[in-house]
């Protein structure tokens, strides 16, 4: 899962960071909360409801200085858009097929001393009943933290919330998170999942 991305490029990275700096504030965002000081974690990307997510999450990828693994539907990784989606550390998810995400990510975290994989919990296209959970799952096997990542389109505000380490309850902890949630607004907040009031409390493979 691990390979080498732009933000592992240092003479290219501040140059980068700069651009993704003066883009996000042309924009009119700006950032909220500091990143968690840890050298492994799972970041929620929510609410996941514009394809236009992976861009401001890309700047502030940069602005934190963060060096992100990213999950993204697989049907995007195609020519020419796929090495660059891979470039900026995108990682290709097929959900139609059985393999296991969550089995996949808890070994790469077992594997490397420093991760940072970033996980939308829903989809962008129509709306859905529940959020997938396949990131506590993720958090939960391998033992680490999720940091509660945001993209406020209504105050055009970014950044992070706090940290939640998981219990093992996981509608305990999914309550926690969802409350978190309850007042930031996607881009297309028609398309947010109602899991800010429900859960479903199932693997997400």
């Amino acid at each position: 899962m691990m390979s080498k991305t732009v933000y592992e490029t240092r003479m290219v990275r501040p140059m980068l960071r700069w651009l993704a700096l003066i883009l996000y504030r042309c924009f009119g965002w700006r950032t909220e909360g500091a990143k968690p000081d840890l050298s492994r974690y799972v970041i929620i990307a929510a609410p996941h409801t514009s394809n236009w997510d992976f861009f401001f999450t890309v700047c502030l990828a940069f602005i934190y200085r963060l060096k992100p693994q990213m999950m993204m539907k697989a049907e995007w990784f195609f020519w020419p858009l796929g090495p660059m989606f891979r470039w900026l550390g995108a990682i290709p998810i097929d959900r139609n097929r059985s393999t296991n995400v969550v089995a996949q990510s808890i070994k790469a975290f077992q594997e490397n001393e420093e991760m940072i994989l970033v996980v939308p919990p829903a989809g962008t296209r129509q709306k859905v009943l529940y959020w997938k959970t396949g990131f506590y799952h993720i958090a939960n096997g391998a033992g680490v933290p999720i940091a509660l990542g945001y993209l406020d389109y209504r105050r055009k505000v970014g950044g992070f919330g706090p940290t939640v380490r998981t219990t093992g309850n996981i509608e305990n902890d999914m309550a926690t998170i969802r409350s978190f949630y309850a007042h930031i607004s996607g881009k297309h907040p028609l398309q947010e999942s109602t899991s800010k009031t429900v859960a479903k409390v199932e693997a997400h493979r």
